[in-house]
C-alpha cells in the first residue's frame, strides 16, 4: 500500500540563471537558447570565476552554467567557492573539455552536472531542469567512471549517524539514475514522500544535488558502485 498522497498541483516555476564563460558570444548564445523556455529566465553573466562568485552571492540564482577554462579563477575554483558559501545553488558544467581531471576535480567542487559544449539543445535544457531539481546530468559513460573512481579506498562510516534507513534506501534508489516517480513505485512510496527525503538527505548532508548526495554515500561506504 503507498503512503498517503498528495494531488500535485505543482506549477513550473522560473529557473533563474547565471551564465558563467569567457566568450561574450558563447554567453550571448546560450542566453538566447535558455530565455527562449517560459520557464528560464538569465539574471546575469559573468567571465571569469571571480565575477561568478560576486555575481551569485549578489544574485542568487538557482543554476549556475560554468565554464571551466577562463582567465584568472577558473571554473573548478569558482565552483568550489559557490558551493561552500551557497550549498543550494546548482552548477552545471559546460564545456569543451571531457578530461577524466576535469570531471573529477568539478564534481569533487561540488558541480551537479557535467556537459559539453557540442550537447545537443534538447540536452542543455534538460540538464538545466534537471540540476535545478536537483537531480543528476552525468552521461551514463561519465557516470560510470565517476562511480568507479570515488568507490576505490572507502572507510565506511555508519550512516545512521546521519540519515535514517529510509533516507538511506531512497539515496541508493537514487544511485541508479531512477526518477523521483520510479524511486517512488520501487519504494512503493508517494513521488511527494520521496521529495521530502531527498530534501531532508540534502539538508542534512549538507548539499544541493543527487549529484552530491551520491557522491557523499559513495566515498562513505554507504551505496556499492557494483550493484548499480
Amino acid at each position: 500500500m503507498h503512503e498517503a498522497d498528495t494531488t500535485e498541483t505543482d506549477t513550473p516555476q522560473t529557473i533563474k540563471l547565471l551564465l558563467v564563460d569567457d566568450h561574450p558570444v558563447v554567453r550571448k548564445g546560450t542566453r538566447e537558447l535558455l530565455e527562449g523556455e517560459s520557464d528560464l529566465t538569465v539574471l546575469g553573466e559573468a567571465g571569469n570565476g571571480e565575477e561568478a562568485i560576486a555575481q551569485a552571492r549578489a544574485l542568487r540564482p538557482d543554476v549556475i552554467l560554468m565554464d571551466v577554462s577562463m582567465p584568472g579563477m577558473n571554473g573548478i575554483e569558482a565552483t568550489k567557492a559557490i558551493k561552500a558559501e551557497h550549498p543550494s545553488i546548482g552548477v552545471l558544467v559546460l564545456t569543451s573539455y571531457d578530461d577524466d581531471a576535469y570531471v573529477f576535480a568539478l564534481l569533487e567542487a561540488g558541480a551537479a552536472g557535467y556537459l559539453l559544449k557540442n550537447a545537443s539543445e534538447d540536452d542543455l535544457l534538460g540538464a538545466v531542469r534537471a540540476v535545478a531539481a536537483g537531480e543528476s546530468a552525468l552521461h551514463p559513460s561519465i557516470a560510470r567512471k565517476v562511480l568507479e573512481r570515488f568507490s576505490v579506498s572507502t572507510t565506511p562510516t555508519p550512516p545512521e549517524d546521519e540519515l535514517s534507513l529510509r533516507e538511506l534506501e531512497v539515496l541508493r534508489v537514487a544511485a541508479t539514475g531512477r526518477t523521483n516517480k520510479e524511486i517512488a513505485r520501487d519504494l512503493d512510496i508517494s513521488p511527494r514522500t520521496v521529495q521530502v527525503h531527498l530534501a531532508n538527505i540534502f539538508s542534512k548532508l549538507g548539499v544541493g544535488s543527487r549529484t552530491e548526495a551520491v557522491l557523499h554515500g559513495i566515498k562513505r561506504g554507504w551505496i556499492d558502485p557494483k550493484t548499480l
